[in-house]
């Protein structure tokens, strides 16, 4: 590759924005996923003048196998529950099991929500316009599990957005989405970072900084 599609997180934010401007009379929410996507979720969200707010993802390791899905926690309002059946049945994964990791999970998702966000009140996605941002896309994974969950929460439109992700990944998550905004799809696609100038590791303190920034330019709604 002789140049990286992007500077930063926050050139990919801009020019992300600069495609979903359409939805800024839509009633827009911007959900971001940590840590990555949280700068350009920000972005987003300066250009549309809304919202934003995290959606947390922890994944449910099969037994023995923990780099297995079995399934997904997503926080929310109601947390939800995103279980891969096809993983469940060939591994045979017990439901006490998926309970018990369940309410591990949860418990680290409310300890990182309350480190990123204090007491902040959750952001309303029933009746909006739910744009999901990611700083990019890999196997599409977690994103699954995150548009599952959204979806529950009773959107009007759910848009999937995202700098870069492999054709195949997109391919496959069409029919977890309204609409998917992806700026480049290059194939081959070996890691997010490659297409990037600049992509340093996103600190808990950043992410904290951040939401304080997108907190000044518009009030949660």
């Amino acid at each position: 590759m002789k140049h990286a599609m992007f500077a930063d997180r926050e050139d990919a934010g801009r020019q992300l924005a600069a495609k979903l401007v359409r939805f800024k009379d839509k009633n827009p929410v911007v959900l971001a996923l940590p840590r990555g996507g949280v700068p350009i979720g920000l972005e987003v969200a300066a250009l549309l003048e809304a919202p934003l707010d995290l959606i947390l993802v922890r994944k449910i390791g099969t037994p023995g196998q923990p780099e297995l899905a079995v399934g997904a926690v997503v926080d929310g309002e109601k947390p939800e529950l995103v279980i891969n059946e096809d993983v469940k049945r060939l591994a045979g994964v017990p439901d006490d099991y998926i309970a018990e990791e369940k309410a591990r999970q949860l418990k680290e998702i409310e300890r990182r929500r309350k480190l990123w966000l204090g007491d902040r009140p959750r952001v309303t996605v029933k009746g909006r316009t739910a744009l999901v941002v990611d700083d990019g896309i890999a196997t599409g994974a977690t994103v699954r599990a995150a548009l599952h969950a959204v979806r529950r929460a009773g959107p009007r439109h759910l848009v999937l957005a995202a700098p870069v992700a492999p054709p195949n990944t997109i391919a496959s998550l069409r029919g977890d989405a309204d609409e998917i905004v992806c700026l480049a799809m290059p194939d081959p696609f070996w890691a997010i970072s490659m297409f990037y100038g600049n992509f340093p590791q996103v600190a808990d303190s950043e992410v904290s900084a951040l939401m304080d920034r997108a907190d000044g330019t518009h009030a949660a709604a």
